[in-house]
């Protein structure tokens, strides 16, 4: 049975971050430990007056008691880190747990239609920049993308400024990056970059002009969860794509009732069902 450990925050109400990869990468057929980096009683979007508990200081005790374990792991998932302390651990997280026949997964969690979200400095960018280096797959947007290379935003480029992209990011260091989000036509998908191979991949579905919490999580979740299960990158990123979009379309008909996420539950059985195909 194959094992990942995703490193992230929890909120108690909401569907982002673990509420989104621990049932989603579980569903999977993966063992999943997790590392909450803080506990919220939301999430933030659309919320006010959460809580918020700083897990920061417990992440190198768990590390620690992990390691006199002798526990391994086939992935390792990072998500929102909400501080460059939190970003520092993690490095030194997949430095004790990295090896050569597990993989690194990074999504860069930083901002979103080209700005930072609220709180995150260029000190957590160059950070989590340095993350990235130690990847094998890097999952940002286009806003994450831009900060990371230090470049101004652009919405929607075209196939060929996405390639370009992907191979500037590569040259951060990291072996495979993906890009979401990315616009062809009247499509949404994502695209990405074998820098050893020297191959493109990419994966579209029918644009749907709505917004959702958390689908970017969905996206990095299902992907990891694939190339952990032995799926090649197109393979992976061809899921990733289908059922992010999949959580999208089930969620329009509630989209009133649940402003705060996706309804990625109601889609969990045609997962299953499309790994089993």
């Amino acid at each position: 049975m194959k094992r990942a450990v995703t490193i992230q925050d929890i909120s108690c109400f909401g569907k982002c971050s673990l509420t989104v990869a621990l049932p989603i990468i579980s569903a999977m057929g993966i063992e999943t430990a997790v590392i909450p980096t803080a506990v919220l009683s939301t999430h933030t979007g659309g919320f006010s007056n959460y809580t918020f508990r700083d897990l920061t200081g417990d992440i190198p005790q768990i590390a620690s008691h992990w390691e006199q374990l002798g526990l391994g792991f086939d992935a390792i998932y990072t998500g929102y880190l909400g501080s460059p302390a939190q970003v520092q651990i993690v490095s030194d997280f997949i430095d004790t747990f990295g090896r050569e026949d597990n993989f690194i997964v990074v999504d860069p969690v930083m901002g979103d239609a080209g700005k930072l979200y609220a709180g995150f400095t260029d000190e957590l960018v160059s950070g989590m920049r340095r993350l990235c280096t130690k990847a094998d797959y890097v999952i940002p947007n286009m806003t994450e993308a831009a900060f990371l290379l230090d470049i101004p935003y652009e919405e929607s480029p075209d196939e060929e400024h996405s390639r370009e992209l992907l191979r500037s990011l590569a040259e951060l260091g990291c072996k495979r990056p993906v890009l979401t989000g990315v616009r062809r036509g009247y499509e949404h998908g994502a695209v990405a970059y074998d820098s050893q191979s020297g191959r493109y991949y990419s994966a579209y579905c029918p644009h749907i002009d709505r917004r959702f919490h958390g689908t970017g999580d969905i996206f990095a979740s299902v992907f990891t969860g694939a190339v952990t299960l032995g799926k090649d990158l197109g393979e992976a990123l061809e899921l990733a794509v289908r059922f992010t979009s999949d959580c999208i379309t089930a969620t329009l008909p509630h989209a009133d009732e649940v402003w705060y996420g996706s309804c990625f539950e109601l889609c969990l059985g045609d997962l299953i069902g499309y790994l089993r195909r």
